[in-house]
C-alpha cells in the first residue's frame, strides 16, 4: 500500500466531529450556504486589497461584515481548484488534470460537498461555469447538485444570451451571461428559504472572451489606469480594463443576491464564500505578486477568502493571516452545517470553524501545496518553496524577490523533500490511461458529445488552438472523421441530435455515424449558414473560439449496445467544398432497449 503524504485523517475527525458537537446544542435552524467562484480573478482584483482602479463595494462587505482570509491559495487554473472545493481533497487524486477533453473530470469514486449536503437535508443548487466534467454521472446532476443551470465546459465564446443547458437540455439564456446566473439563483433562492439550501455560482468571467454590458466597459474604456502590474511584465491595458469591467459585473451581481437575502430576512443565518480560482490572466496590478494564472508562485494561486455568517461570526472585520485553502471548505461547511460526511475517502482539507468564529487564531504548522502539470511550490504560513527549489520568506518578502535558501538550508531542505514526495504521491495516484465517455446513463435524459472532447484527423481543424468551445471545420474529404471514446451505460435506442452549419451549396452532404457495430445515416436538408458571433462585441481581439447560431436536427434513432467502444462521425459525400462545421451531438433516450 502507498504511502500517504497527506496531512488530514485523525486530526480532520476529531474536528469535525468537534465542529458537530458545537452545533448539537443549538436549537436554531441549520444555515444556507452559498459559496460564489469567480474565473481568473487575481488577489489584487478588489478594492478592500488596496486595488484604486476599481470599485468591488458589495463583495468587499463580505469583509467588512464577516472576515476575510488574506493568506488563502487554490491552484494555478481553473478545474482543479473547482475538484479541491468540491472534494476537500488535493485535485490529482481525484484525477482532474488537465482543463478540456476529459481531463478535468473528478473520478466518479469521489464524494462532493453537494452530496454530503444534499444526503444531510439540503437543497443543492449551481448556477455557471462547472468545469468538471460533462457527460452524466461527471455531469453537475451526477454530482450532488438537484439543478444546474449553466454550461460545463472550460469557458464560453459569447456571453450575450447564450446556449446553455438547465438540467441536460439545452436552452437559450436571457441577457448577460453572469446577470442571468445570479436571476437564476436569486429564483431558486426565492422558491427554497423555507428549507436549508446551498447554492454554487461560479461565475465564469473575467476570463476572456472579453465581453461585459456596455456601461461597465464605458466606465473603463478612457479610465487611467493609476496601478499597474509587476515591474517588468508587460501589461496590456485593453485587457487590464477589461478584466476590471467584469469584475465590477459581478460585484454587482453579488450585491443582488446579498439584497436578496435581506429581502427575505435570512441573510442572518446564510453563510456567504467567494473566493477566486487562480491568480489573474492577464499581467495586471496584483500587489507585485510573482506569478499570474498557470504558475505556482505566489500570484499565481493566492485569493481572498470573504466569509460573512452574522449568526455565527461575531467579531466582523477581521483579516486572518492563517493559511488556508480551497481543500478546507469541504471540512469546515460540514463542521458548520453540522452534516456528516458521507464520503469514505481521506480528506486534505482542515475545519476552518473555529477561526470563523474566534475560538483559534491559527492551526499549527501546516504545509499547503500547488501542483500543475508537474510543476509545484509548497507553502507554510511564513515560507514558498518555489518550483526552482527556491526558498522566500513570504512575511517579510511577500513578492519573491530574495531567495533565502542559504540562509535556511534546514527549511529549504524539509520543503524540498516533502514537495519531491507530494508530488511524487500525486503523479502515482493519477491514472495515464484515457477514460472514455459516458454515453446514456439510466437515471440522465441526455448526453452531449461535443467538438471540444472529439478526436479528429486528416486535415479537420478546430475553430480555435483552445478546444473547450470550439467547432470543427474544414470537412474537406470522406477519409476525415470526427471521434470519441465512449462507453454506452445502458443499450437502447436514442435519438440523436445534430448541432450543425452548412452553406447552401452543400446541402445533400451525407453523413454516417457508428457506435461500436451499430450506424446511423442521415442526409443535411436544411442549409444554414450563420455569421461568427462574439468578436464584434469583444473589447479586445480574442484568443477563445467565435461562436456561431448552430441548427439542431435530427439524424434519427440509433441502438446502441452497452460498453466500451467508438462513436464516430464521417461524411460519406460532400456535394460542395466542405461538409458541415460540427459543434455537438445530442443524444435522448428514447426507449431502454427492452
Amino acid at each position: 500500500m502507498k504511502m500517504r503524504f497527506l496531512f488530514c485523517s485523525a486530526w480532520l475527525l476529531v474536528t469535525c466531529l468537534g465542529g458537530l458537537a458545537d452545533l448539537a446544542g443549538q436549537d436554531n435552524a441549520r444555515p444556507n450556504v452559498i459559496v460564489f467562484l469567480s474565473d481568473d480573478q487575481g488577489w489584487g482584483d478588489f478594492s478592500c486589497n488596496g486595488n484604486q482602479n476599481l470599485a468591488t463595494p458589495h463583495i468587499d462587505s463580505l469583509a467588512s461584515q464577516g472576515i476575510l482570509f488574506e493568506n488563502f491559495f487554490v491552484c494555478p487554473v481553473c478545474a482543479p481548484t473547482r475538484a479541491e472545493f468540491l472534494t476537500g481533497r488535493y485535485h490529482p487524486q481525484s484525477n482532474v488534470k488537465g482543463v478540456t477533453r476529459g481531463q478535468e473530470r473528478m473520478d466518479l469514486d469521489e464524494t462532493t460537498i453537494a452530496d454530503c449536503l444534499r444526503k444531510n437535508g439540503y437543497v443543492t443548487a449551481a448556477f455557471g461555469k462547472w468545469h468538471n466534467g460533462m457527460q452524466y454521472p461527471y455531469h453537475p446532476c451526477g454530482r450532488g447538485f438537484d439543478d444546474f443551470y449553466g454550461f460545463c465546459s472550460g469557458h464560453w465564446g459569447h456571453y450575450f444570451s447564450p446556449v446553455l443547458e438547465k438540467n441536460g437540455e439545452l436552452v437559450r439564456g436571457d441577457g448577460y451571461i453572469n446577470d442571468d446566473f445570479t436571476s437564476q439563483a436569486i429564483k431558486f433562492i426565492e422558491e427554497h428559504r423555507a428549507q436549508p439550501f446551498f447554492v454554487y455560482l461560479p461565475y465564469n468571467t473575467p476570463h476572456w472572451p472579453p465581453q461585459m454590458p456596455d456601461p461597465y466597459w464605458q466606465r473603463f474604456a478612457s479610465k487611467e489606469i493609476v496601478q499597474r502590474g509587476r515591474k517588468g511584465d508587460k501589461e496590456d491595458l485593453a485587457k487590464t480594463r477589461s478584466a476590471l469591467a467584469m469584475v465590477e459585473n459581478i460585484d454587482w451581481n453579488v450585491g443582488r443576491v446579498l439584497g436578496k437575502l435581506d429581502e427575505l430576512g435570512i441573510a442572518d443565518n446564510t453563510i456567504v464564500m467567494y473566493f477566486n480560482d487562480n491568480g489573474p490572466n492577464s499581467n495586471r496590478w496584483n500587489a507585485d505578486l510573482k506569478g499570474k494564472k498557470g504558475s505556482t508562485d505566489e500570484g499565481g494561486v493566492r485569493s481572498p477568502l470573504f466569509v460573512r455568517w452574522p449568526k455565527q461570526i461575531k467579531d466582523v472585520g477581521r483579516r486572518v493571516q492563517q493559511v488556508a485553502g480551497a481543500i478546507d471548505l469541504y471540512p469546515t461547511l460540514l463542521a458548520a452545517t453540522g452534516s456528516e460526511n458521507v464520503g469514505e475517502k481521506l480528506l486534505d482539507g482542515k475545519n476552518l470553524l473555529p477561526i470563523w468564529e474566534g475560538r483559534e487564531t491559527n492551526l499549527g504548522f501546516r504545509m499547503l501545496f500547488s501542483y500543475w502539470r508537474g510543476k509545484g511550490s509548497v507553502r507554510t504560513q511564513q515560507f514558498r518553496l518555489d518550483n526552482k527549489g527556491l526558498l522566500f520568506d513570504m512575511v517579510d518578502d511577500p513578492q519573491q524577490k530574495k531567495d533565502i535558501s542559504s540562509e535556511q538550508p534546514a527549511i529549504a531542505a524539509l520543503l524540498l523533500g516533502s514537495l519531491i514526495r507530494f508530488k511524487q504521491d500525486m503523479e502515482d495516484q493519477m491514472d495515464s490511461s484515457t477514460r472514455p465517455f459516458s454515453l446514456g446513463h439510466p437515471d440522465f435524459a441526455y448526453t452531449q458529445m461535443p467538438a471540444r472532447d472529439a478526436q479528429i484527423s486528416g486535415g479537420l481543424k478546430r475553430s480555435s488552438i483552445h478546444p473547450n468551445c470550439s467547432f470543427v471545420t474544414n470537412w474537406t474529404s470522406t477519409e476525415e472523421r470526427i471521434h470519441w471514446p465512449v462507453e454506452v451505460i445502458e443499450p437502447g435506442r436514442y435519438e440523436v441530435q445534430l448541432h450543425y452549419t452548412c452553406p447552401s451549396e452543400s446541402l445533400g452532404t451525407q453523413l454516417k455515424l457508428t457506435c461500436g457495430e451499430r450506424e446511423l445515416d442521415a442526409v443535411i436538408s436544411v442549409a444554414h449558414d450563420p455569421p461568427l458571433q462574439g468578436p464584434d462585441q469583444d473589447r479586445f481581439k480574442r484568443a477563445e473560439s467565435a461562436v456561431k447560431d448552430f441548427h439542431a436536427s435530427s439524424m434519427g434513432v440509433i441502438q446502441l449496445d452497452e460498453g466500451v467502444q467508438t462513436l464516430s462521425l464521417q461524411a460519406e459525400e460532400i456535394p460542395g467544398e466542405s461538409a458541415v462545421d460540427f459543434r455537438l451531438l445530442m443524444f435522448r433516450r428514447v426507449d431502454d432497449g427492452s
